[in-house]
C-alpha cells in the first residue's frame, strides 16, 4: 500500500482498494487520510473518514441561521416540498425552451 504523510491525499486502483479495504478504512479513520480510488486510470470515488465527511456535509450553524433569515426576508420560508417541486419544474421547462432556440 502507498506510504503517505498525515495530510496527504493518495490515489489507489480499485483493485488494490478492494483487496485492502479493511486496512484502508483503518488508515482513513485513524490517520485522517483521504483516498482517491481510480478505475482504469480515471478517478471514480473518494474515501474519507466519517469526521471529515460530517465536517464537509454539515453546514455551520451561522450559515444555517443566515439562510433562515434570508428565507424569511424573501418569503420563501413557508414553501412546501410540492411548491418547491413546481418551481423547479417551471425553471427546467423554461431552460429547455431557451436551449432549443
Amino acid at each position: 500500500m502507498p506510504k503517505t504523510s498525515k495530510s496527504e491525499v493518495f490515489t489507489i486502483s480499485a483493485l488494490l482498494a478492494r483487496a485492502n479495504f479493511g486496512k484502508l478504512l483503518s488508515r482513513v479513520d485513524k490517520n485522517r487520510h483521504s483516498l482517491i480510488i481510480e478505475k482504469r486510470g480515471t478517478p471514480r470515488a473518494v474515501l474519507i473518514g466519517l469526521q471529515d465527511y460530517v465536517r464537509l456535509a454539515a453546514p455551520e450553524p451561522d450559515i444555517l441561521r443566515l439562510i433562515g433569515e434570508e428565507s424569511e426576508a424573501n418569503g420563501t420560508s413557508t414553501l412546501t416540498a410540492p411548491d418547491i417541486d413546481k418551481i423547479i419544474r417551471a425553471a427546467r421547462a423554461a431552460r429547455s425552451k431557451t436551449s432549443k432556440r
